[in-house]
């Protein structure tokens, strides 16, 4: 899968960088990376964010209180 990503992220960056290529080809597809990583990212470590973000919560809300 890293190696996956890491291909992808470096046809885009050539494609970013030749010059007769279509710039916003290159830019669609870096988007399309960070949404797909993010959405990979949020759906594997959902429930350790949701943990973390209650105890932030349960912190602010005990100092306040």
């Amino acid at each position: 899968m890293r190696k996956r990503i890491s291909n992808t992220l470096l046809r885009a960056k050539n494609t970013l960088i030749n010059p007769c290529g279509d710039q916003m080809t290159g830019w669609l597809i870096v988007v399309l990376v960070v949404v797909v990583v993010g959405a990979v990212f949020m759906t594997l470590y959902q429930g350790s964010i949701t943990s973390i973000w209650n105890s932030i919560v349960d912190k602010i809300t005990g100092l306040l209180a």
